[in-house]
């Protein structure tokens, strides 16, 4: 809610959006690496150091969304004018829900699917988003995140989440996804990353796919900026590989290398597909992760482009 819930690609393979590793470590890394035997301040470690604070898996706060609802109502209902749809097809208990989101680093259809399940379910249902390090860093927008249940995205965190019954989201494109352009706004990519259909083999969860659009028009991606992010080294100081060039509110044309622009009021459509059910016990089973993989992958892409038929005009819907 990656406000985005880039999100990492699960569980270091992401809200309140808002990016992600190709392959889960068996736990997050805490605190800087030794270099020589002496102690070497590492900027990425100290953002991971300081995502990892204060999370929880209580969920959602609903003190904080009593007292800002208006607020969130005014974004839901009039601002991006959201519909959510099939409901009825989410499976009982647990589930890992993927999805795909827009928006740079202020992924609204991220934080407006996290909402609207609040809404739904009032807490009866707990659903943690997941979120990149550098925004569950931030010192106002951090704390935000928690306020809405977000969690740092790695093994250790979805992983209890899901062993205490909550449902996660996750967006296993991450920053790719997120930070793609504005002409490729209809193509699904989760980034070809596996971790969270590993995920969900462990923990014995459904994944539940949702297709989404209108998010990557709250901005105009002109250039996803990969020359750019390589430049400034940012791969290595904040575990980023784009910068994107975007076009929107308030400076025009500019890259934006941390969430700096206003989102654009633009129609969120959500569609909760059909379950896809996992065996225990097979995440070690190449051929088979593969294919939950691609069945996820190409449910999406179908409900997406079903979804971007529905539209008229940008922006509008």
């Amino acid at each position: 809610m990656e406000v985005a819930i880039l999100e990492a690609p699960i569980i270091k393979e992401p809200m309140l959006n808002v990016q992600q590793p190709s392959e889960l470590p068996s736990q997050p890394v805490v605190g800087p690496e030794p270099d020589s035997g002496t102690s070497r301040f590492s900027l990425r470690n100290w953002i991971h150091e300081r995502a990892m604070q204060g999370w929880s898996i209580q969920g959602q706060n609903s003190d904080y969304f009593d007292r800002t609802a208006p607020f969130w109502d005014f974004l839901r209902d009039r601002y991006f004018r959201v519909s959510t749809r099939g409901w009825e097809r989410l499976p009982q208990g647990a589930c890992m829900v993927i999805g795909v989101h827009a928006g740079t680093w202020l992924t609204m259809d991220a934080w407006m699917l996290v909402y609207d399940w609040w809404k739904q379910f009032r807490g009866q249902r707990v659903l943690h988003g997941t979120a990149h390090d550098v925004l569950m860093a931030m010192p106002v927008l951090g704390t935000l995140f928690r306020n809405v249940g977000v969690i740092p995205s790695s093994r250790a965190t979805v992983s209890a989440c899901l062993d205490a019954g909550h449902s996660v989201v996750i967006w296993p494109g991450g920053e790719l996804d997120a930070m793609r352009s504005w002409r490729k706004r209809n193509k699904v990519v989760l980034g070809g990353r596996l971790g969270f259909v590993r995920q969900a083999i462990r923990s014995g969860v459904p994944i539940v796919p949702v297709a989404s659009v209108g998010g990557a028009e709250t901005v105009f991606v002109l250039t996803e900026g990969r020359w750019l992010a390589d430049v400034l080294q940012l791969r290595r100081f904040l575990r980023s590989e784009m910068v994107p060039v975007v076009a929107g509110l308030p400076f025009g044309i500019w890259p934006e290398i941390l969430p700096s622009h206003v989102p654009l009021p633009s129609k969120i459509t959500h569609e909760i597909l059909e379950a896809v059910p996992v065996e225990h016990g097979r995440q070690d089973d190449e051929a088979y992760v593969q294919s939950i993989y691609a069945e996820v992958e190409h449910r999406i892409q179908e409900g997406v482009l079903r979804l971007a038929a529905e539209r008229r005009w940008p922006v509008l819907g």
